[in-house]
């Protein structure tokens, strides 16, 4: 392969991929605004301690987000097997909910960092350090990309690459 093809699957792979992070990030974006507006809301209207009001609103945020992967973000990928793939996107997100919320747990019993305005920082710092763990292992576990597709953009990219002349030549057999 010459390095111009390979340039040129690297740049269509880093295109899809932004694509993808752009996707994601829509429907990311949209669950943080659902994360935060439910947390200051059940902190504003219920007795709830603030980690407690934070596990209710990223459960909510978690609903939310499935829908929007699942029908948006990942639509083109493998629907096959919904069990297994909602049982770990359950099983991730509940690890990002450990991750998220052990930042606000952390500055707000182990530093005593608890006005509301300081609960919102560390609540966005803990959501953006949990959503890179769910970026990752959402794309690698949950929502796989269908091995067919795959096969068949790497073979049209392949064949793309060679010139007519050559693809149509028949090539000796070297023995």
């Amino acid at each position: 392969m010459s390095e111009r093809s390979t340039l040129g699957g690297l740049r269509a792979r880093m295109g899809q991929l932004t694509h993808e992070i752009a996707k994601f990030g829509v429907v990311g974006g949209a669950g943080v605004f659902v994360n935060l507006a439910v947390f200051n809301l059940v902190r504003g209207v219920t007795e709830l301690p603030v980690v407690r009001a934070s596990i209710v609103a990223t459960v909510v945020a978690t609903a939310f987000n499935y829908l929007g992967y699942r029908y948006f973000t990942y639509r083109d990928r493998d629907k096959q097997g919904r069990t297994k793939e909602l049982s770990l996107f359950l099983l991730f997100s509940a690890i990002g909910l450990i991750i998220e919320n052990g930042v606000l747990y952390t500055a707000t019993y182990g530093f005593g960092w608890d006005s509301s305005l300081q609960s919102n920082v560390f609540k966005f710092v803990g959501i953006g350090l949990g959503t890179l763990f769910r970026f990752w292992s959402y794309r690698t576990w949950v929502f796989r990309t269908l091995p067919a597709r795959e096969a068949v953009e790497c073979a049209e990219a392949f064949l793309s690459e060679v010139p007519p002349a050559q693809a149509t030549r028949k090539q000796p057999v070297r023995k």
